[in-house]
């Protein structure tokens, strides 16, 4: 038999989901100022236009659940201040690095931020998944924005790597072949990695 959630505590992954996508509006528009690979560029400006959809997909659940957008939790409080530090580090890169090196550390923020980002959206699945009064308006959500959420982070993982190993002057493969074979899973993820030697 299925433990009956924390209503309290799914309020709180709601509030803290809400803060991490608007902190996520605000690190995409940072990367992309660092971004140096067109291609790379072009991929997080779409990642920033689903991230504005996503914030807009959770300020409805919070509308049909009844509750409050700007409520405030400790909890919310450190994704934010975990956001603006993310934000912050990229204008720190662009500022005093060079311009492949803001691009790298660009890459790392998105993919800090998008790992937060994915379990939450994770967990908003498990949630709804258990039943109960808002389990409909919360799967609705989850299926809407969960296979953006796994591009989100398995490409930008792929990225990031691969930025990392040309810095490093080896043969990069860019774009990475996360983005080649469309991953959407972790398992995916796993193994474009392996099979990166086939597209060098």
């Amino acid at each position: 038999m299925a433990k009956k959630v924390d209503s309290a505590q799914v309020t709180e992954l709601l509030l803290q989901a809400l803060e991490t996508e608007r902190g996520g509006i605000k690190i995409y528009t940072a990367a992309i100022k660092a971004a140096q690979n067109e291609d790379l560029k072009k991929e997080w400006g779409e990642y920033l236009d689903e991230t504005r959809t996503h914030e807009k997909v959770l300020t409805t659940v919070f509308t049909e659940l009844g509750l409050d957008t700007e409520a405030s939790s400790p909890g919310r409080e450190i994704v934010a201040h975990h956001g603006k530090s993310l934000v912050a580090a990229i204008e720190m890169a662009i500022a005093k690095a060079t311009p492949e090196a803001a691009e790298l550390v660009a890459a790392e923020c998105v993919v800090l931020a998008e790992t937060k980002d994915h379990q939450n959206w994770e967990l908003i699945g498990r949630v709804a998944d258990q039943g109960g009064p808002h389990a409909k308006v919360l799967k609705a959500a989850h299926d809407a924005v969960e296979q953006d959420e796994d591009h989100h982070l398995y490409h930008t993982m792929g990225w990031c790597r691969e930025l990392w190993i040309q810095s490093l002057g080896m043969p990069a493969v860019l774009p990475p072949p996360e983005e080649e074979k469309k991953v959407e899973t972790a398992i995916g993820a796993a193994r474009a990695e392996q099979a990166r030697e086939e597209y060098l």
